[in-house]
């Protein structure tokens, strides 16, 4: 009896649970993760499911509101997989790192993957002042078995912790991967010729850094950076936030010649090999040597 009465009390909402809106039902979970909730009683599920689906919907504008709906959800149901993920996700975009670090390892417990959340991680243990153990991450075992998006994801990561570490050149070296030089747009060519652009301007090779992030703005189709505002700042233009996309054509930028994002077109968007400082193959040197102790 006492064992239920817990149960049951721990079910119960709250005081400091956020309020869940009335028009989200929890059905809008998609189905692999309304499959793991399948372990809770229907009520608890429902309830669960409906934390999930508003902090997804709040975490790009509301992070603080988005991890308090995640951790209720993780109050109710902390050994269901996906709940600890997406407690995971909405820490790290709330910036708690050491929260995200704890809930994600705990998801891939659950799941039994070892390579999971990879690039996440690293990023939280340079967000927690480690760039040593981001640069162990990159270089485990398990990093070489990701798929091409999460691998492109934790380069991107450790050029990060390159740059923390002061090593300018190093961290352009680590973005310089076969992707860079892909003539067909992919999912990730905005976010990869954006940070190759970031780093080779901290490395101090501006007029290149320029051709880059001109190249990021004409992959990047959904906004998803600022490359066009940083194009325009390096060639000493005004931003119009009303017009953005008359302020690219203005800054150089041509967008006409881009196809629409996907894996699948054949058609030849840009020749990287002919960019200003044609991108090199990664060599050894004093440059590449890993940083930082070994853990």
């Amino acid at each position: 009896m006492r064992k239920f009465a817990d149960n049951r009390e721990r079910h119960r909402p709250a005081e400091d649970d956020p309020m869940l809106p009335e028009d989200v039902t929890g059905g809008e979970l998609d189905e692999l993760a309304r499959e793991e909730l399948r372990t809770l009683p229907k009520d608890l599920a429902v309830r669960v499911a409906r934390h999930l689906v508003t902090a997804g919907r709040l975490v790009d504008e509301d992070t603080e509101l988005a991890y308090r709906h995640a951790k209720a959800a993780r109050r109710l149901a902390s050994r269901v997989g996906v709940v600890r993920e997406a407690c995971g996700f909405a820490a790290y975009h709330a910036g708690e790192w050491s929260d995200a670090l704890s809930e994600l390892r705990a998801a891939r417990r659950l799941a039994g993957r070892e390579d999971a959340y990879l690039s996440v991680i690293a990023d939280c243990e340079r967000g927690l002042g480690r760039p040593e153990r981001a640069l162990d991450i990159a270089r485990s075992p398990e990093a070489k078995k990701l798929e091409p998006a999460e691998r492109i994801e934790l380069h991107i990561v450790e050029s990060g912790a390159r740059r923390d570490l002061g090593q300018y050149d190093a961290a352009v070296v680590a973005l310089q991967i076969p992707e860079l030089k892909d003539r067909r747009l992919r999912p990730w060519s905005a976010r990869l010729f954006y940070a190759y652009a970031d780093a080779l301007l901290e490395a101090g090779r501006e007029d290149q850094a320029r051709d880059w992030f001109a190249r990021s703005a004409a992959a990047d189709r959904d906004g998803e950076t600022d490359a066009a505002e940083r194009h325009a700042q390096l060639e000493g233009l005004e931003i119009i936030e009303a017009d953005l996309m008359e302020s690219d054509a203005e800054s150089g930028i041509d967008f006409s010649d881009v196809p629409p994002r996907s894996e699948e077109t054949d058609q030849d968007v840009m020749d990287v090999e002919s960019a200003e400082g044609e991108v090199a193959e990664p060599q050894a040197s004093e440059d590449t040597k890993e940083a930082g102790p070994e853990s």
